[in-house]
């Protein structure tokens, strides 16, 4: 109880402390926060996110809300936000528009969480065709030159699902691993074609003399092979889906997307973003030369920290043009 009761003091005082230094740099700058930061800062995560953080932490209901308005009524938001705050829009100009960016990238970036989740929970429906016409154009795209025999198939395992019919896969994700595993098939098809094929590989491993003498032929022809680069793609592609959704709704994807949608981030932006994760943990899984697919989450959960470490960086963008990796093709 002590130990509570101080550190709600420690925040009462720290905040108030806060408010009155944020009053003593205003009179002396003639500048609110907001200006401070837009003419401080240059554009992108590290504007957006302090903009962001100074609204919601404001003591102004007004400025609070500010942050959840529909994108239709930022630009009246924008006037409200001015004249609360007592500046002059045709002395400051810029600043509208600056404060106009930020909060577009700030709503879009709420909005496309929605878009999201409203994809994760729609389930597959076999009887929708427009979910069976998505799945066979995945087939096509990663398997051109191999016709499906039948709907229900065990060619299906082909491209990594785990049964003769797909639809049971995609129970954790919905209808969000597909549109991501067709827009990778589609838009990025030659790097796809490509994780497929090593995905489906043993990769060949040196063995030392010293290695060679300790075991038996058995055991040398299992080092000798391993599968360790083998996977399932679709089932990592949905596994990966679900980790750029974590990503995304946790708001460590604020710093990609701030420096990469100059306005609202849209579920295009999130689609790239899935392409490059997967491009990533493929070459991921294969440095970390795990011994089989068993050590597929001790992996995954070493990738998603490594790219929780990288977007803490305020300028990271994750792939801010968005092309294939030319690393990948010569694999």
């Amino acid at each position: 109880f002590a130990r509570m009761f101080v550190q709600i003091c420690l925040y009462f005082y720290c905040k108030c402390l806060w408010r009155c230094l944020k009053f003593v740099v205003r009179k002396l700058t003639g500048q609110c926060e907001l200006q401070r930061i837009c003419y401080n800062t240059k554009p992108g995560a590290a504007r957006t996110m302090k903009i962001e953080a100074s609204l919601k932490g404001s003591k102004s209901k007004r400025l609070q809300t500010s942050v959840n308005v529909h994108p239709d009524a930022i630009e009246k938001t924008i006037d409200d936000i001015m004249e609360l705050k007592r500046i002059n829009p045709d002395v400051n100009p810029q600043l509208g528009v600056s404060l106009q960016a930020c909060l577009l990238q700030i709503v879009g970036y709420r909005n496309l969480i929605a878009e999201v989740e409203k994809l994760r929970r729609e389930p597959y429906d076999s009887e929708n065709p427009q979910h069976e016409e998505m799945l066979l154009k995945l087939w096509k795209c990663l398997k051109p030159n191999s016709p499906l025999k039948a709907r229900i198939s065990k060619q299906w395992c082909e491209i990594g699902f785990q049964g003769d019919d797909p639809k049971t896969d995609f129970r954790g994700m919905g209808l969000l691993g597909l549109y991501n595993l067709v827009y990778f098939a589609e838009w990025d098809t030659e790097i796809a074609q490509q994780v497929l094929t090593d995905s489906l590989h043993p990769k060949y491993r040196d063995v030392t003399k010293k290695e060679l003498s300790q075991l038996s032929k058995a055991e040398w022809e299992k080092k000798k092979f391993d599968k360790a680069i083998g996977y399932s793609f679709a089932i990592v592609g949905i596994n990966i889906t679900d980790l750029a959704y974590n990503l995304l709704v946790s708001g460590a994807l604020k710093t990609h997307f701030y420096n990469v949608a100059p306005e609202a981030p849209t579920l295009t932006h999130f689609q790239q973003t899935f392409c490059y994760l997967m491009h990533e943990f493929h070459k991921f899984w294969i440095d970390e030369d795990p011994l089989d697919i068993m050590e597929f989450n001790r992996v995954r959960e070493k990738f998603y920290k490594r790219i929780l470490r990288q977007l803490q960086n305020p300028e990271m963008a994750l792939c801010p043009h968005f092309a294939a990796s030319e690393s990948l093709i010569n694999m």
